[in-house]
């Protein structure tokens, strides 16, 4: 069934908004000097949603029932669309680890710099589930690839530090915290890693 009328419009400009959003995802990450780091994860899911449901809402012919799946799903796929994307749009670097089953693992995370050296922050399960402390990994940052040792630290004066200074430094932080996307100060389940030069030439 041919769409017309306001309903056609409102939908065709949800579509194209969300076939931008999609093509955004994974585009943005060319800003980034060194290998692309595909999108994974929230963030795939929500680059992938938004092609599909932006092709099926500017599709003439669409059956109704699934323009209507594609409006009620188009919410939350456009709030991770946007989250994926703006995270990306400051500094971000990529640590090689593996998981637990051995796999290659790429972590996107945010960088900050203190007096005592680098700096990135994550929930304590996924700093185990990679096997970061302690362990000699390769960091992406800049276009360059070095070797690095993360030293992971749970003592929360450190950790609500490091946080802080990630709020302070990124942008997209302080937007999402300000909606509840991101929390403003660390979590009880969160750790901060040093990242430290391997030893060695």
């Amino acid at each position: 069934m041919q769409r017309s009328g306001m309903a056609a419009k409102v939908s065709m400009a949800i579509g194209a908004v969300l076939l931008v959003l999609g093509v955004a995802v994974f585009a943005v990450r060319l800003v980034h000097e060194g290998p692309y780091a595909m999108p994974r994860g929230t963030n795939l899911f929500s680059g992938v949603g938004a092609l599909l449901l932006g092709g099926l809402l500017i599709w003439p012919a669409a059956p109704r029932a699934l323009r209507w799946l594609a409006l009620a799903g188009s919410p939350v796929v456009l709030v991770l669309g946007l989250y994926a994307t703006m995270a990306e749009l400051e500094e971000v670097i990529s640590l090689y680890a593996t998981d637990s089953a051995g796999r290659p693992a790429e972590l996107r995370l945010w960088i900050v710099e203190r007096e005592d050296g680098e700096w990135v922050g994550m929930p304590r399960t996924k700093a185990i589930e990679h096997g970061l402390d302690g362990a000699e990994v390769a960091i992406l940052r800049k276009g360059e690839i070095r070797c690095v040792v993360p030293v992971l630290h749970e003592d929360r004066p450190t950790v609500r530090d490091i946080h802080a200074r990630k709020v302070e430094k990124y942008a997209v932080a302080q937007a999402a915290a300000a909606i509840g996307l991101y929390p403003r100060e660390a979590r009880d389940t969160a750790v901060s890693l040093r990242l430290d030069p391997c030893p060695g030439p």
